[in-house]
């Protein structure tokens, strides 16, 4: 049975995390509501369903996230010490411990029906990791350390790629974030990222400088166009640019992208040490 096609989109301006986050529940409502409710979610009945899968590729704002591992009083202590930085602090519903998402790494918000897929939440958590470390090795070039973590690493204590997914009634939400340049890593310093005490953050950039490569500079929005390709190949199916025939996702995202717009300048670094 076909797949249909992912619909992906590429934002051209990095996103506050709150408006993103609320554009992702307003697909999941938009799925939800186009599916049959008379009949069980299998994947024959989904096929008849018109909500598309969508994949969302795009950079934030600087921003830490918290995910539900952590409990209240913790929480608190840490959005006080974190939100001197510069960056916001948000509490999230994805699984995992706290990590950073900002400018010079390519997050990627895959918003599929996994049951019309044919694929449950497992295989999906690895495709996503596959997909990464095909990127980070054959687009790159760089070396993969094989972890007991989730995730994509270059060495046994530095991580490249992060993986956190929402699924709820076989749709899935949140996603992956990949380290491209070496932005990043001043941020991730202020934090033990995704709880992993011995694990700091690294870079595409970096992990190149480290192993002496020396290339071009990187492109984030040609990588992410290198990543939306390979997801349908990873998935097996067409992947399509998001149009406005999908009249009511594609205002959302408008929306959005004029929020992005009127944010203005982003801090490229910590306001200062917070430790």
């Amino acid at each position: 049975m076909a797949l249909r096609p992912i619909l992906y989109h590429i934002f051209p301006k990095p996103l506050p995390y709150l408006p993103a986050l609320a554009l992702q529940e307003r697909i999941h409502s938009i799925q939800a509501r186009s599916r049959d409710h008379d009949k069980p979610p299998s994947q024959t009945a989904l096929q008849m369903s018109t909500h598309p899968d969508i994949l969302l590729l795009l950079e934030h704002r600087p921003v830490y996230t918290a995910g539900r591992r952590q409990d209240a009083q913790e929480l608190d202590e840490e959005r006080r010490r974190l939100e001197k930085s510069g960056a916001e602090w948000v509490a999230t519903q994805r699984g995992g411990e706290t990590t950073y998402h900002g400018p010079g790494q390519i997050v990627g918000y895959p918003l599929f029906d996994l049951t019309r897929m044919g694929i449950r939440t497992r295989d999906h958590v690895c495709r996503t990791q596959t997909l990464l470390k095909n990127f980070v090795q054959q687009r790159h070039h760089v070396p993969v350390y094989e972890s007991a973590h989730t995730g994509v690493f270059f060495s046994d204590t530095e991580k490249l790629a992060s993986i956190g997914m929402q699924v709820r009634h076989s749709l899935t939400s949140h996603g992956f974030a990949i380290n491209i340049t070496s932005e990043p890593l001043s941020w991730f310093n202020q934090v033990v990222a995704c709880g992993l005490a011995d694990v700091r953050a690294a870079s595409i950039q970096s992990a190149k400088e480290k192993s002496n490569e020396k290339g071009q500079e990187l492109d984030i929005l040609q990588e992410r166009k290198v990543l939306a390709k390979m997801y349908g190949e990873v998935y097996g199916t067409e992947i399509e640019p998001l149009s406005p025939q999908q009249e009511e996702i594609w205002d959302a995202v408008k929306e959005v992208e004029e929020i992005a717009n009127k944010a203005g300048d982003w801090p490229r670094a910590p306001v200062r040490s917070i430790n």
